[in-house]
């Protein structure tokens, strides 16, 4: 039997042409995408692996909902998970989900005025510099004219971080300032390109008279670049 003939004998059976019942299947993906929650969901699972309790805690849902929307992004095969004791912990599927979510953000970005119009009122209103690219932070660390900063949690940090990034959380930057180089500019990063700790961080930084820059995105976009990760 040709292509052809199992084509039509798909078709003849569901009622679906093969090439629409393909694409009902990456709809599913889109479909899984199309909640803010589980966005904010997948840019915590693309930090490290978490439990469902962790997720709902830093994502502030309920337990119940947050297991919602975590089955959603397990049938679209975003994420996977796995059973330890009474715990289920989650991850993200592969790379090719973290280039996926920078795609859907620079498509967003590029095309949508809302977007655009956010990003000017909480993120371009609060940082008077341009942020650097990921290639610009790379070039510059790798020439040791800067200090990367990562200011995520220390778990975060540990299951994966820039090369040669110190870790000082958020809420102990104000106390932990004298670790940092005084003569070099930093680059502070966070989880993503619209994670507020990094331009938190900023302000602080340069209220202490340091000079400091943000990287324009984190972790999960700087490793869909292909670039390498500690």
């Amino acid at each position: 039997m040709g292509t052809k003939d199992i084509a039509r004998a798909y078709e003849k059976m569901t009622g679906i042409p093969p090439k629409i019942a393909i694409f009902e299947q990456f709809a599913r993906i889109g479909q899984a995408l199309s909640s803010g929650p589980r966005l904010a969901l997948l840019e915590l699972l693309a930090q490290s692996e978490r439990s469902v309790d962790t997720l709902a805690s830093m994502a502030e849902l309920t337990v119940a909902n947050t297991s919602r929307h975590l089955q959603q992004l397990r049938q679209a095969g975003l994420i996977v998970g796995r059973k330890e004791g009474q715990f289920v912990y989650y991850r993200i599927a592969g790379d090719e989900v973290l280039r996926l979510l920078a795609a859907l953000w620079a498509v967003g970005e590029t095309y949508s005025a809302d977007i655009d119009r956010l990003i000017s009122m909480f993120l371009v209103a609060k940082d008077s510099l341009d942020p650097l690219s990921a290639e610009e932070v790379f070039d510059r660390a790798k020439r040791g004219i800067i200090t990367i900063l990562d200011v995520r949690p220390n778990e975060e940090y540990a299951a994966g971080h820039l090369p040669g990034a110190i870790n000082i959380p958020l809420p102990e930057l104000h106390t932990r300032l004298h670790e940092l180089p005084v003569r070099r500019e930093i680059v502070a990063y966070c989880r993503g390109p619209y994670c507020l700790m990094s331009l938190d961080a900023l302000l602080l930084l340069r209220k202490a008279g340091r000079k400091a820059r943000r990287l324009r995105d984190g972790l999960p976009e700087w490793r869909a670049r292909g670039l390498p990760v500690e």
